[in-house]
């Protein structure tokens, strides 16, 4: 593919910035990739790393360590950091990772003020940092990958149950990128024609499938790269379509939602609710608000030597 943009950002140097990075370098959206880490050192390393899989692939894209000002100037900026914590929790994982995570957050949306291009938000729990993130820069365009990542395993687990190809298959998952997602049975359609959805064992699936792929793993990160890769298209203008995102909207809320983007432009494209799923949503809503409200305050701090 040619370049369509001049540079694109990534922040963050743990598993998934890595795969962020290939996958990018791999696409060729951009001519300069700016890698920023923790330390310059980790920036290095990675764009290196980087420069290796381009000159294989005779990829035209060319990695580079760099600085804020370096990722003010990228059309896009991918943040993919995490601070250095050991996350206890066996329900409700994703939300372990609000009070570690919210002060480097901060920190990055602070010295990011003024931003005028698209961020793209990876870390966990992804709902809250979107929020954090697009409250203390001011920057317009802040989206949360997450509920888009759901909605291809959802489809992924539908079309296997039922036993049809996958591309026959339209359904969302929106509102919290975690325990509390809401599955949109009531508007999936096979084919086009609507469909009885297994509600519980695709929940079971949904909530087993990233312990088995951290389990075995270590953590998810093709999944959530490909999702990045899928949204920059969108976002960028390259192609047109549909994907769930995590995005501030109304006066307190930020959760997923399908945006229908068109020539890089998003426009909400909320599906026909039931009224099990308006009820899912709003306890959604409830619950998210609470969260924030405990990590809002959360003072900055650059993120600690350790693993991203």
């Amino acid at each position: 593919m040619r370049p369509v943009v001049a540079a694109l950002g990534v922040v963050g140097t743990g598993a998934v910035g890595q795969a962020v990075g290939g996958a990018l370098v791999t696409a060729g959206l951009c001519d300069r990739l700016v890698v920023a880490s923790r330390t310059r050192e980790q920036a290095a390393a990675m764009a290196d790393d980087l420069a290796d899989m381009r000159t294989a692939l005779g990829s035209p894209v060319r990695p580079e360590g760099g600085t804020d000002e370096d990722l003010r100037r990228c059309a896009a900026i991918v943040i993919a950091v995490r601070a250095q914590f050991t996350n206890a929790r066996d329900r409700d994982v994703r939300m372990g990772g609000a009070q570690a995570n919210a002060p480097s957050i901060r920190a990055l949306a602070t010295r990011l003020r003024g931003y005028r291009g698209t961020v793209l938000m990876v870390t966990n729990p992804v709902d809250l940092m979107t929020r954090l993130f697009a409250d203390v820069s001011g920057v317009r365009r802040v989206y949360g990958i997450g509920s888009n990542l759901d909605s291809a395993r959802y489809r992924l687990t539908l079309a296997r149950l039922l036993d049809v190809p996958l591309d026959q298959v339209d359904g969302h998952v929106i509102g919290e990128h975690g325990h509390a997602a809401v599955v949109c049975a009531s508007s999936t359609t096979v084919n086009g024609n609507p469909v009885p959805v297994p509600l519980q064992e695709v929940r079971d699936e949904l909530a087993r499938r990233p312990g088995r792929i951290n389990a075995g793993i270590g953590r998810t990160r093709c999944g959530p790269a490909g999702a990045v890769l899928s949204t920059l298209g969108l976002a960028l203008g390259v192609e047109n379509g549909t994907t769930e995102l995590s995005v501030p909207h109304g006066a307190d809320d930020c959760y997923g939602i399908p945006l229908r983007f068109e020539d890089g432009r998003p426009r909400p494209s909320l599906p026909p609710l039931d009224a099990h799923e308006v009820r899912q949503l709003e306890v959604v809503s409830t619950k998210l608000r609470a969260a924030y409200a405990a990590v809002r305050d959360i003072p900055a701090q650059p993120l600690p030597s350790g693993r991203n």
